[in-house]
């Protein structure tokens, strides 16, 4: 395997993780901006559209911050290479352009939402079709300065709107797999607010209700929650289901139906198997460029 990776950050490094896993003999390059960038073990840095044009990789990941994915995409089109994207797309929606280009060369893309590998949301998605939905919320509350204790919080990409950060993106988990589960609401809206002791100018808090034909979905984001809950609750015609997505586990009115002893990290691997295997037969993935735009624009309101 040949894999062409953009962007080196922690989400890139959970990638070649998984990379390694599936295939312990991969090649795998980074194009970096600067000669003096930082070298990674077994990451083979280049430095130019040149170098890679005789790279001849599988597939092509994208892990840029966010507001730098448009650019990356755009320039190496011409690679004609399945894209691994890392979610969100982008942070705007004015990215037609590239889907279109996307859409004519016949190029693979998949964007990265990797919490459709986890088992308990893999069991939803097995029975939900059959049931009558009353009304759905999810939540998701965690604590930004937690996320990466080597850095000040302030000047990591998540805590900047001009580099695609704010809760509202980060997690947008939530939005996904409402979107894959339920498919497109009739109507959505938003509260976006930035308001918190956290004192960033990104979104720290966000509140969306999906509105579908015979219920409505509730999501809830934030940043500040110091004793993290993310939880995807069903209220169900005769039950209510409770998704515990951080311990990846299901109580129907009160009693357990299902537990994972799989971790979120673990569903890395089993997405990059998914793509992989979607490469390999050039079968078009589950969660397309263009789905991500849909997710998107709920996401931001277009």
């Amino acid at each position: 395997m040949k894999v062409l990776i953009v962007g080196l950050g922690s989400i890139a490094l959970k990638h070649i993780n998984a990379i390694r896993k599936i295939d312990s003999n991969a090649t795998i390059y980074a194009l970096r901006s600067s000669l003096k960038a930082e070298t990674v073990d077994r990451v083979i840095n280049v430095f130019s559209l040149n170098e890679v044009l005789s790279l001849d990789v599988d597939f092509i990941i994208i892990a840029t911050p966010t507001a730098l994915h448009k650019e990356a995409i755009q320039s190496l089109l011409i690679l004609n290479k399945p894209l691994f994207i890392e979610k969100p797309v982008y942070h705007k929606i004015d990215i037609e352009d590239i889907i279109i280009q996307i859409r004519e060369r016949g190029i693979e893309t998949y964007v990265a939402c990797n919490l459709r590998f986890l088992d308990s949301l893999q069991f939803v998605a097995s029975t939900i079709k059959e049931r009558v939905i009353q009304e759905i919320n999810c939540y998701c509350g965690s604590y930004l300065p937690d996320w990466r204790n080597t850095e000040n919080f302030r000047l990591s990409y998540s805590a900047q709107s001009e580099l695609g950060g704010g809760v509202h993106l980060d997690l947008i988990h939530e939005l996904d797999y409402l979107y894959w589960l339920l498919g497109k609401p009739n109507v959505s809206d938003k509260l976006l607010k930035s308001s918190s002791s956290l004192q960033i100018d990104a979104i720290d808090y966000a509140n969306y209700r999906l509105i579908y034909k015979s219920f409505v979905a509730n999501v809830v984001l934030n940043y500040y929650r110091r004793d993290a809950k993310r939880i995807f609750e069903i209220v169900f015609e005769d039950e209510t289901w409770v998704v515990d997505i951080l311990a990846n586990h299901i109580f129907a009115n009160g009693k357990l139906i299902f537990e994972s002893s799989q971790k979120v990290i673990d569903t890395y691997y089993d997405q990059m198997t998914y793509f992989y295997n979607c490469v390999q037969s050039k079968t078009p993935s589950f969660n397309t460029i263009e789905d991500g735009i849909n997710v998107l624009k709920i996401c931001i309101g277009a």
